[in-house]
């Protein structure tokens, strides 16, 4: 696959709303995109709270915007805050530096989206995302 399509967009959320439910996860929302930052597909679990749409897009968006997983991003505004925010400034506040945005690599190893999840714990919603795009035949990068 070179292209993330809508078909494995939805298999991909299907699949981590359904990790959430086996490991009792709190609702999840699940957002995929493609390679250039353009949603593809987006959902929420019954009992998701509000802001969950931009939050879940963020940590996809930050992800695809540094080419690495959000987790890095995390780590980074730690280490050196005013790169991030100045990220999140120059992005118009599209980048939520946490984890939950994980990239998705073909079998080639090019970046070809992303998944954002938010909604339980940030370590809890990036495992929900790696084993969802992996359940897919996807590479998941967390960092």
């Amino acid at each position: 696959m070179n292209k993330l399509n809508l078909s494995c967009a939805n298999a991909i959320i299907e699949r981590a709303l359904s990790v959430a439910l086996e490991r009792g996860f709190k609702p999840l929302s699940v957002a995929v995109l493609d390679a250039g930052g353009h949603l593809l597909a987006f959902q929420k679990q019954d009992g998701a709270s509000m802001l969950r749409f931009e939050i879940a897009f963020g940590k996809a968006y930050g992800a695809l915007a540094v080419g690495v997983g959000s987790r890095w991003l995390e780590n980074t505004s730690r280490e050196r805050p005013h790169f991030v925010s100045g990220l999140t400034a120059v992005s118009g506040g599209k980048i939520v530096p946490a984890p939950g945005g994980v990239l998705i690599r073909n079998h080639s190893g090019e970046v070809i989206g992303a998944v954002g999840i938010t909604g339980d714990t940030s370590d809890n919603d990036e495992a929900g995302a790696v084993v969802a795009i992996e359940a897919n035949g996807l590479t998941a990068q967390t960092c």
